[in-house]
Parts: structure tokens; sequence; C-alpha cells
């Protein structure tokens, strides 16, 4: 048998293996990967970003975009190639080595605990806006502890409330643009008079503090594309992977060019740069300029949704990437075990405790809980993209050299367009080291890896084979 023979069938059909249900459909992954895409790095993070990089802002978004489609497209040339949940370890491990998978999957397992507290923290600042007089730590635990029982009941109520939530988001961020261009079209609304294109360069120009200031953002904004890769971690529980993932992924940069480039580039127009400031959702300011009565309360509301969103997703797919671990022995086996409802019952469990701990945060520290740990998130999405991107070069060396199956959904520009990407990658992170205010994430991540570091030469003494272990490949259980 060639590598070009390898039945599609055969790979799908190893995700199924791994016990779970197969119950997200085409139209709730469909969702999840926009929403995967909206989050409370653009609702809110983006007043912070205006202020620093004004209306160049909008390329920043664009060119992290087109980065962020290159990752997507190098993970889902991989998830045709092979299916599997929890499939960035899984590719670190095949292509990369055991260590790296073990690297891999307890990163992106503390990328999503950090971002559950984060996002716990937000929802909590976000009903203070209603009910001033609940304390913080109060409303995150509410939330974790309903987000929790949801996660396990069975992967479709994830995926229904996922839809859902993915759904407000999406209708509003249309329904903002849409209004944005009422009043720069028809003049209507106490902005009227002000809202115009020239908006985007008459105030010192399109770069108004410079180009390498508008460089500096760029880290801002990859924390706003953090999750769009979640699609990845749903192949093991979609219906139909073969067609609902490559579809999911196509739709990334339309997505991206309407909710993120559109969106901002409306509000830019509406409301010159200068009226906006760190710390306050730019869409907020927008609508209390515009004059819409209980403008800032719906956006409030959407803002909430947007954290529980994220904060549900995290419950997902830190689970499945315990349940990953534990079957390679890289996490104790009990987290391999499948609840009655197929779902890694006690892997969701561990994870919600330790998200427990942004719980903790709001009421020791309840005003700098948020900034703790979200650098922390983006440290550790950057490893994973990292990965995924190094693993579909070496995936793409393989095949040209007749070792591996060609994948059924390539990326164009094969590797090329990864190795732009991983370039980009590796810019980003230089800029984190040279902000003196995110530098902390690295040494966070420096001893996580030492930490780390530590766990593996445990497991190595107690299990020296798993050292050597590479996955058995499709085309060497086809032979």
């Amino acid at each position: 048998m060639t590598s070009a023979q390898v039945d599609t069938s055969e790979q799908s059909s190893e995700a199924s293996e791994e016990g779970y249900e197969r119950g997200l459909g085409s139209r709730q992954v469909q969702m999840i990967a926009i929403g995967g895409a909206i989050g409370v790095g653009l609702f809110l993070g983006a007043g912070a970003n205006i202020a620093k990089a004004g209306p160049s802002l909008i390329l920043m978004y664009a060119l992290a975009g087109g980065i962020i489609f290159f990752i997507m497209r190098a993970l889902g040339e991989l998830l045709m190639y092979r299916p599997v949940s929890g499939s960035f370890a899984e590719y670190s491990r095949e292509f990369l080595g055991p260590f790296f998978g073990y690297f891999t999957g307890w990163t992106y397992w503390l990328m999503w605990v950090v971002t559950g507290m984060a996002e716990l923290t937000a929802a909590a600042i976000y009903v203070n806006y209603w009910f001033p007089s609940v304390p913080q730590w109060v409303t995150a635990l509410v939330f974790l502890v309903i987000l929790f029982g949801v996660n396990l009941i069975s992967v479709k109520v994830f995926g229904e409330l996922e839809f859902w939530f993915s759904m407000v988001k999406v209708t509003a961020l249309i329904g903002m643009i849409v209004i944005g261009l009422g009043v720069l079209t028809f003049g209507f609304s106490a902005a009227g008079d002000t809202a115009s294109v020239a908006n985007l360069y008459q105030f010192d120009g399109f770069f108004p503090k410079g180009v390498g200031s508008s460089l500096m953002t760029l880290q801002g904004v990859m924390f706003a594309y953090l999750a769009v890769e979640l699609v990845g971690v749903t192949a093991g529980e979609s219906e139909n992977p073969e067609k609902t993932l490559p579809k999911a992924i196509n739709t990334l940069p339309w997505r991206i060019a309407l909710f993120y480039v559109g969106a901002l580039t409306v509000i830019l127009c509406v409301v010159k740069w200068t009226e906006f400031a760190p710390g306050v959702s730019p869409f907020v300011a927008a609508f209390a300029k515009i004059g819409i009565p209980a403008g800032a309360g719906i956006v409030n509301f959407v803002v909430l949704t947007a954290a529980l969103s994220s904060c549900n997703s995290g419950m997902y797919s830190t689970g499945r990437m315990l349940r990953n671990l534990a079957d390679s022995r890289e996490a104790p086996a009990v987290f391999s075990k499948l609840s009655a409802s197929k779902t890694p019952a006690l892997g969701i469990t561990v994870s919600v405790l330790f998200m427990g701990i942004g719980v903790v945060l709001n009421y020791v520290v309840p005003e700098k809980a948020f900034g703790y740990v979200t650098s922390v998130a983006t440290a550790a999405g950057i490893w994973t993209w990292l990965m995924i991107l190094i693993s579909h070069v070496l995936y793409r060396r393989a095949v040209d050299a007749g070792r591996l199956p060609a994948s059924s959904f390539p990326a164009p520009g094969g590797a090329v367009c990864s190795w732009i990407a991983i370039a980009f990658l590796l810019f980003v992170t230089c800029l984190i080291a040279y902000d003196g205010d995110s530098r902390i994430c690295l040494y966070v991540m420096a001893g996580w890896a030492a930490a780390l570091g530590v766990g593996w030469l445990v497991l190595k003494s107690r299990n020296p084979e798993i050292a050597e272990r590479r996955e058995q490949t499709p085309l060497e259980k086809a032979s």
C-alpha cells in the first residue's frame, strides 16, 4: 500500500475508538469555530490597544489574522491526516518526540486553566456593573459551578450552550457593525456630525504613535485570537470531522475580516480614536457616543457572554487534554476514564479545582486578579501554535519523502506559510520580552518549563520506555 492510499475512514475511526461520543454536529462545530475568534480580547482589550496604536490597530488585527489562518490551515492538514482529540499534543508527540507531546499537552492545559481564571474574573467584574454590592468572588464561584455542571452532563449540552453563547456574540457584533454603518451613511444619532472615514487618518495620521508603537500591540492582538484553535480539540467528538472541520477552518478569513477588522474599522470611523481609553470597552464607548438607550448595558451583557463562553471552552478542553496525557502515561492513569455520559469527568473536575484559584484571587486581590493570569495564557498559547506549525513542517517533509500519507486538506503554500508564521510568533515573543509589563509571563513560563522538566525526569525514572515511544502512524497501522 502506498502512502497516498491509506483510507480516510481508517484515519477517522481512530478518533471514535477513543470512546468519546460524537455529539457535536456541524451547526455546533461551526459556531464553536466562530466563537473562538470572538473573545474578551476584542470586546475589552481593544480599548488599550487603540490608545497605543490609533487606527493602525486595524492593520495589526489583519496581519495577525493572516498568521492565524496559516496556523489553522496547518492544523487542518494535520487533523485530516489523523483526526484525534487532544490533537496538539498528539502531533507534537509523533513528529517531535514524547517529551514535546508531554510538554505541549500540559502547557495547553495550563493555558486554559489560567484563561478560565481570567474569564471568571472578567465575568464577575461585568456582573458587578449591575449588582455592585455582590462580591466578585461570589459571582465567580457561581459561574464556575454552573459551567462545571454543564460540562459533566454530556458533550451535546456543552456544544449547545457554546452554540448559543457564540450566537449572542455574533449577533451583537453584526448589530454593532450595521448601526455604525447606518451612522456613517445617514448621519443619525449624536455621533452623526463627526462620524467619517476621515477619522482613520485626520488625527495625527494612520500611525499616530509611530510604527513601533503599533507593532507593540501585537502581543495584545494575539491574546485576542487565543482559542481559535479549539476547533482542533473537537475532532474526536465531531459527527463528521472530514467535512465539518475543513469548512470551519476555511470560513476563518471572513470571520476575522468581519468581526475584527470590520468591527474596529466601523467603530474608529464613527468615533475618533483619541476618545478611547484603556480599561474601557471601545464598543461601550462608541454606543455611549451614539446615544443608544441602554447601549452600555447591552454591550456589558455581550462581553459577559464572551467571558462565560471562553471559560466553558476551557473546561471542555482541559478535561480532554488530561485524558490524552493519561493515555500516553504522562498523567495519572485515572484521568483516562470516561464517565457514563462519555465525558472525562475527573479531568474536568481537577481542572475546575485549579480554576477555583481564580475565585480565591477574586477574594484576596479583586482589583488585580485579571492582570495576574492573562499574560501567562498568551505565552502558553504561542507555544501551542509553534508546536502546531513545527509539527506541520515535519509532516510535510515526511509526506514529500513518501513516509506518510498525504492529507485530504493540504495547507496552501505547503510548509512555506508555516515558516512565515513561525517567524512571526518568534517576533511577537521578542516584543513580549522587550515590554517590561508583559515580560513577567516569560519568567512564569520558564518556571513552568523547569517544573515540567523535573516531572519528565521522574516519569523516565519510573518508566524508561516512555522517552522512546512514538505514536504509530496510520501508514504503519495499515501495513
